[in-house]
């Protein structure tokens, strides 16, 4: 018996659903972790060596069964609405190929967790930061891709699937543009501020591919960068110069965004920058602001103690 033929119905259909996600341009940190929740969504099924029910067969109260035993394992309520997410995803793309014919997920209720705003590193400790990658504080084999790493993360507000599926093909030196593609294969064209386009030029300059290989960042062996190599550069200098292990590649997006707020950009612009589907999640970083200015104020008005 081959192996797809050996593979029970929810088996075949989270291979699928990954495979999409694969697709979709999504990052490999992102499928991983759907990877993990959905094959332990499997396990929780499969009882006694027996063949998980297909996933038409799940209905409402053995969900709600399983949901109740990610409580009893004394599970954080923010990793359960992750897991739970997963499951949700999973059953919405068998919803539209016509594999089920109902989300029975969506009627779950997701545990409140307390809404946490994204830390934020301030302009002069990101600046600094930049700027100590550039003065070559620390020695590093490739230092001309890894501070394209920071200045596109910053400078354009990427997200690190974005950053490390560029193309050659997508960057235009000449008008300072790069063409992004974001989540479900969305595109959009982000301006490249001046110290990021001179880096990612340096970048260029001294790349070293393999035969065929058009991404603008490599690795060791001259494919292109892996997501999670590029999260390894950042932490690594993140700790060693900045003394930070809270900076990761969504730190300096939140930094991009919430920096150019504060500088008087609009919330639309800066959704249109960020590749954002809805205004709604552009304006957390509103709230982001507003914490600041709730900060100067406390610590300056008269009136505030």
């Amino acid at each position: 018996m081959s192996t797809s033929q050996s593979k029970s119905e929810l088996r075949q259909a989270i291979d699928d659903f990954l495979d999409e996600l694969r697709r979709e341009n999504a990052s490999q940190h992102t499928v991983r972790n759907y990877g993990l929740d959905l094959a332990q969504f499997e396990e929780y099924f499969t009882r006694a060596g027996t063949a998980p029910p297909s996933p038409d067969q799940i209905d409402r109260l053995e969900l709600r069964a399983w949901l109740g035993d990610l409580h009893q394992q004394n599970l954080n309520k923010v990793s359960i609405r992750r897991k739970l997410a997963a499951v949700r995803s999973l059953f919405e793309f068998l919803l539209r190929r016509g594999r089920i014919s109902v989300n029975r997920a969506k009627l779950l209720a997701s545990p409140r967790v307390p809404k946490k705003l994204p830390p934020v590193p301030t302009e002069e400790t990101t600046n600094r930061l930049v700027d100590d990658i550039a003065a070559g504080k620390l020695e590093r084999p490739y230092p001309e891709r890894d501070l394209a790493i920071f200045e596109l993360l910053y400078g354009c507000g990427l997200r690190i699937s974005e950053l490390v599926g560029l193309n050659l093909q997508d960057i235009d030196l000449k008008e300072g543009w790069i063409l992004v593609r974001g989540k479900r294969k969305k595109e959009r064209q982000v301006p490249v501020p001046g110290k990021a386009l001179a880096a990612l030029t340096r970048c260029i300059e001294s790349r070293t591919p393999q035969p065929g290989e058009n991404a603008v960042f490599l690795d060791k062996h001259g494919r292109r960068l892996p997501d999670y190599g590029a999260r390894r550069v950042v932490k690594l200098y993140s700790i060693a110069l900045a003394g930070d292990s809270s900076i990761h590649p969504h730190t300096l997006r939140h930094a991009y965004a919430t920096h150019l707020l504060s500088a008087g950009a609009d919330l639309r612009s800066i959704q249109e920058l960020l590749g954002h589907a809805s205004l709604s999640t552009t304006q957390k970083y509103t709230q982001l602001s507003l914490q600041d200015l709730v900060k100067v104020y406390d610590s300056a008005h008269p009136r505030a103690k």
